[in-house]
């Protein structure tokens, strides 16, 4: 009996041993392994979203950007400099602005080059001197060496019938003393040299006193 009894007592524990482990093993392993693919998955799933999510957000901010780009080329012609300041005032990122002026570059539509030589035109056929000129440009940040050419590309003759033009509506055929100081004041404050503006002033009181003669 006591032979028995040890003999039952080590099968009694025996089973139990291995109930135990079948059970450890049947539910531990398969619910753990399940547990850890699924969160696998998920965090793959979630990430790819996520990215997919950026991915379409940059897409749609740059798309804006360029709709608003254009709608301000329409109105007039812009520098990249200032294209860039109007569209982070409008909200846009720096990243996102500068990419923008990066693709009006490319397809031609903003061309710092060009816009000097256009400005450079139209003072210069308004009457304005190559200060004023060039203040223009800096002012509207164009570089340096985008409107170096456009600058040696004015003609003498071109500025000097521009400010005889202005002489005319200003003086209006007078030539009294005082208006001639005020008018070569004048093309002074438009970016003319004292000197320049005497010869172009002194020049147009000639030509006219000779136009009164014949």
């Amino acid at each position: 009996m006591n032979g028995n009894d040890e003999i039952g007592g080590d099968n009694k524990e025996c089973k139990d041993c291995m109930e135990h482990y079948d059970a450890s093993e049947h539910i531990d392993t398969p619910d753990h392994t399940d547990a850890s693919e699924h969160i696998d998955t998920l965090d793959h799933t979630d990430a790819s979203e996520h990215a997919d999510a950026s991915e379409h957000a940059d897409t749609l901010e740059q798309s804006r950007a360029k709709i608003r780009a254009m709608r301000i080329l329409g109105s007039r012609q812009l520098s990249s400099r200032e294209m860039l300041k109007r569209l982070t005032n409008k909200g846009e990122s720096a990243e996102t602005a500068r990419e923008t002026v990066d693709w009006l570059e490319d397809m031609g539509a903003v061309n710092d080059r060009e816009y000097a030589a256009a400005i450079t035109r139209h003072y210069q056929s308004k009457g304005y001197g190559l200060a004023r000129i060039r203040d223009e440009l800096f002012r509207r940040g164009i570089p340096q060496d985008e409107w170096d050419d456009a600058i040696t590309a004015l003609g003498e003759a071109e500025s000097e019938e521009a400010a005889h033009r202005y002489l005319e509506k200003k003086l209006a055929g007078s030539r009294e003393k005082d208006d001639v100081r005020k008018a070569t004041n004048a093309l002074c404050r438009r970016g003319f040299s004292f000197e320049d503006a005497r010869t172009m002033v002194n020049r147009y009181l000639e030509n006219t006193e000779n136009t009164e003669e014949t």
